[in-house]
């Protein structure tokens, strides 16, 4: 094996395999196999490797010449300082370096694609930055191949691997010109940023969380978040708009940016709010539903965000993922509860599911209805047994019922006469003791009736005094009680008096300065103020006022401020 080791750690595996290096599992080292462009390897090459090249004889002779000039004069002109330095780059650069960007802006104008490009530090700061040209004719032959063999377009974010000319030019500064890219760099750097998503999240025992989830049973309530007016959007509503006219689930839409910096914190925080506001005010949904329309694979990479991710993972709702088209797959499709290739397939799935458990649904009622039928129809039957069969055995009893009260009334009978003759030889011989016994009953109370009427008497009259004593007690208690209530009540109208009284001289007191008030504000607008305001007083011949214009034909006097004038009123003249 033949080539340049590389001083590359572990970790550095997949991006120096990516850029084409070779592994040696005898010196278990990377190297770069022999004729291959080592600058994309300078990172891992040991000191020494790639020689350093002397000043170039142009910027030599620029320096020269600019020595000579301030020589001579004061200072060179700009042009010709620019024109120096331009041809020292072009003469240092003859050809293309390979060279890793990131792209921070395009632009295309008649063809040509303008680029600004620059190269971030591990904690995303930039420590270079150019800009860069994709001629017209070089663009129709590379961009094309990269992106068919990549999926991805030359965009915002997206990392390549270019053969890059430096080229100054005195009127238009410092540029890069590319005339190829790197396929390979561009995927193994999308796929190297989803791997240690991925590796990160299981070692952190996340990955599998919302996976692990039930599958909702069936749908009710579904939040979905997707960019405002894409298409996929479209297409996803246009199918639920049905289910929820007839009422079968209900969905809530948020939308946000899928692309570009800062679009994977914004559907996050965006996602995370919405179920805060939806458990708040009713209660989570059966499941959460990420769409987007198709669309590169560099505009689908701001989804493999590991913070994104993680949320999905940890969230207590299964996640649908409908992201882009069968062949895009994101890292959020990996670790969602259900993936599907399109958001017109999400919707579809959540359709199928309530179809299936109508279906459900319709077959047990079916069921149920078939089986309480049979139920209805075995009892019905058991019941016309049962009752021929308690029919039957009742008109037996009957029978046997007569017959035997056939016999008890014979017996019954018999008895009852038995019965009332005993009773007969009972009831007079209990009649004589009853009459013995009442006479001496009657002879007793004679004797003792007229102790106890003595005796009651006595009680009588030793109770009627002692209610005549407790009667006057009792009056001269209620006589003491009813004055001082009297000269309570005499107390509180002489007070309610001096009260009423009081308010009344208040209340005739504030009449009489109103009154007063009243009268000089009456005296004070007198005729005199009212004439000296600009009014007049028309009187007629018997100085009567005049207050009405039927008085046609007569004299009348009318009085001003300063004096009165006469004149006499004619009829108005028809028009």
């Amino acid at each position: 094996m033949s080539g340049t080791y590389l001083a590359s750690t572990f970790a550095d595996k997949d991006r120096v395999k990516s850029l084409g290096a070779r592994w040696d599992p005898a010196r278990r080292q990377w190297y770069v196999p022999d004729g291959r462009e080592l600058t994309p390897f300078a990172q891992w090459l040991p000191e020494g490797s790639v020689p350093v090249e002397p000043p170039s004889s142009a910027l030599a002779a620029v320096t020269t010449l600019a020595d000579r000039s301030v020589t001579r004069q004061r200072g060179m002109p700009l042009s010709q300082l620019l024109q120096g330095v331009s041809a020292a780059v072009s003469q240092a650069f003859k050809a293309g370096v390979w060279t890793m960007i990131e792209v921070v802006d395009t632009r295309v104008r008649n063809g040509h694609v303008y680029l600004e490009v620059s190269e971030r530090d591990a904690s995303g700061v930039i420590t270079a930055k150019a800009t860069a040209v994709v001629w017209a004719s070089t663009a129709s032959q590379i961009l094309p191949h990269f992106e068919a063999a990549t999926g991805a377009q030359v965009g915002p974010g997206i990392k390549l691997l270019v053969r890059a000319r430096p080229v100054f030019k005195a009127q238009y500064g410092f540029s890069l010109e590319l005339d190829a890219i790197d396929p390979d760099y561009t995927l193994g750097d999308l796929e190297a940023r989803k791997r240690e998503i991925r590796e990160r999240l299981q070692r952190e025992g996340l990955f599998e969380l919302n996976r692990q989830l039930p599958s909702p049973w069936d749908y009710n309530l579904v939040l979905v978040i997707a960019p405002e007016g894409a298409a996929g959007l479209g297409d996803f509503q246009a199918e639920a708009r049905r289910l929820e006219a007839f009422g079968v689930c209900r969905f809530v839409y948020v939308h946000s940016r899928f692309q570009g910096d800062g679009a994977s914190a914004e559907i996050r925080t965006a996602l995370l709010a919405a179920l805060e506001r939806m458990a708040r005010d009713e209660a989570l949904p059966d499941a959460v539903a990420i769409i987007r329309g198709g669309g590169a694979i560099n505009d689908m990479a701001w989804l493999n965000d590991y913070a994104l991710v993680r949320a999905v993972c940890e969230l207590e709702v299964p996640v649908l993922t409908g992201i882009g088209h069968e062949r895009d797959n994101t890292v959020l499709d990996e670790v969602a509860n259900i993936r599907y290739d399109t958001p017109s397939k999400v919707i579809a799935g959540i359709e199928r599911l309530i179809l299936q458990r109508a279906q459900e649904a319709k077959a047990w009622f079916a069921d149920i209805t078939r089986l309480t039928s049979r139920a209805m129809g075995n009892t019905r039957r058991s019941t016309v047994e049962h009752f021929t069969a308690i029919e039957a055995g009742a008109r037996q009893e009957i029978a046997r019922s007569r017959q035997q009260a056939t016999e008890l009334l014979s017996g019954l009978q018999l008895d009852a006469a038995k019965t009332v003759r005993n009773a007969a030889e009972q009831a007079q011989s209990q009649m004589s003791d009853v009459r013995r016994f009442a006479a001496q009953q009657v002879s007793k109370a004679r004797i003792e009736v007229p102790a106890l009427l003595s005796e009651i008497r006595a009680d009588a009259r030793q109770t009627l005094q002692t209610a005549r004593a407790t009667a006057d007690a009792n009056k001269a208690l209620v006589i003491d009680r009813a004055a001082a209530d009297l000269r309570y009540v005499k107390q509180a109208v002489n007070q309610s008096f001096d009260e009423v009284t009081l308010k009344s001289r208040q209340v005739l007191t504030l009449a009489r300065t109103e009154a007063q008030a009243l009268m000089r504000e009456v005296a004070g607008q007198g005729p005199e103020k009212t004439l000296s305001r600009g009014f007049t007083l028309i009187r007629d011949h018997a100085d009567h006022p005049v207050t009405s214009a039927c008085h046609t034909g007569e004299q009348i006097t009318i009085q001003f401020r300063d004096g009165t004038r006469t004149a006499r009123l004619q009829k108005d003249k028809q028009p």
